[in-house]
């Protein structure tokens, strides 16, 4: 079992605190720490842990971190941990800067410790049963759109949304990227609401992402195209369609539904399915993933490196948006 406590109690970290307590077979929630009062008697009234008077006290009695913390606040803290080598779970996007991931990195490297980073839609369960039918898409269109929030307005849709499709783009494209080009606009608040991005891999594969969050309805799909495949994936509603193209075997059977390519080709018919998803809690199956990475010492399913490069093309997007100093502020998480 190991000794975990929580950094930041706002809306996402009492969930966090709560699913830890879900978990008393791998962790120990020895507390919290939260210096705003009204988020910390939340809290304590509503789970009874332990909060602490400062950063230094909780890092003291903890063998890993789970940091909820605003993003501005994520190197400083994560700086505190690696360096009394306390393992570290930090939410997206992984740091402010690029400069700053960077440095956790080294540090984390140094130090011999484990980073995991909060990239909630690896853990979804459509996603994971998605996961052995994706050999090598080469067109993927993803549609990320949510009803209007104040929260979290001050910084791009970019970093706010569409970093979660980055993050499932990039552990699915195992190639180097030659080209990106973006377009947005701010339409209710002082950054962008809406943003679409085109991702040119030098493998051929292409990415079309968009995001907006003044949608009338909440949507979160991806939809991957590769040869005689077509996968979409609802994150939303955890669901997951595979529609497969095989060739034609002898005779056609009647309630087949066949595909003539023309003359001098094998016709192809059309297998659907849309396999049963098993109901998870995405939050809970990461933070037990981050449990085994140090218990079984292996490498994060979502690693130091993976949340670096997803904030570099977000980074990349954002300069194509003409997007100057990312200001972030306590909603973002």
């Amino acid at each position: 079992m190991l000794k975990i406590g929580v950094l930041g109690a706002g809306h996402l970290g009492k969930i966090h605190i709560g699913l830890i307590l879900e978990l008393p077979d791998i962790f120990e929630l020895v507390g919290f720490f939260d210096p705003n009062n009204i988020h910390a008697q939340e809290a304590i009234d509503k789970y009874g842990v332990k909060r602490f008077d400062s950063l230094e006290a909780i890092l003291n009695e903890i063998d890993c971190v789970d940091i909820v913390t605003p993003t501005l606040a994520h190197f400083d803290a994560a700086v505190s941990a690696i360096r009394k080598s306390i393992h570290v779970f930090v939410e997206k996007p992984i740091t402010q800067t690029i400069e700053e991931a960077n440095s956790l990195m080294k540090l984390a490297h140094e130090a011999d410790i484990k980073v995991q980073v909060g990239h909630v839609e690896r853990f979804n369960p459509a996603f994971q049963k998605a996961l052995p039918h994706l050999q090598n898409p080469m067109f993927i269109e993803t549609h990320r759109l949510a009803q209007f929030n104040p929260r979290g307005t001050d910084v791009p849709v970019v970093l706010d949304l569409m970093i979660h499709d980055l993050d499932i783009i990039l552990s699915i494209v195992k190639s180097d990227i030659k080209r990106i080009s973006a377009s947005g606009v701010a339409v209710v608040s002082d950054t962008h609401d809406i943003a679409n991005a085109r991702i040119e891999f030098n493998n051929g594969c292409v990415a079309n992402l968009t995001a907006s969050r003044i949608s009338l309805k909440n949507m979160r799909k991806t939809r991957l195209f590769q040869k005689d495949n077509y996968i979409s994936i609802d994150f939303l509603n955890k669901k997951l369609d595979l529609l497969k193209l095989e060739d034609v075997q002898g005779e056609v059977d009647p309630f087949d539904v066949v595909f003539d390519l023309g003359k001098g080709k094998k016709s192809k018919k059309i297998l659907f399915d849309q396999p049963e998803i098993e109901e998870t809690n995405a939050i809970k199956e990461e933070l037990i993933s981050f449990y085994e990475a140090i218990h079984f010492n292996k490498t994060p399913i979502v690693s130091i490196e993976d949340g670096l490069r997803a904030l570099e093309v977000a980074n990349q997007i954002l300069e194509k948006l003409k997007v100057p100093n990312i200001a972030f502020n306590d909603n973002i998480n």
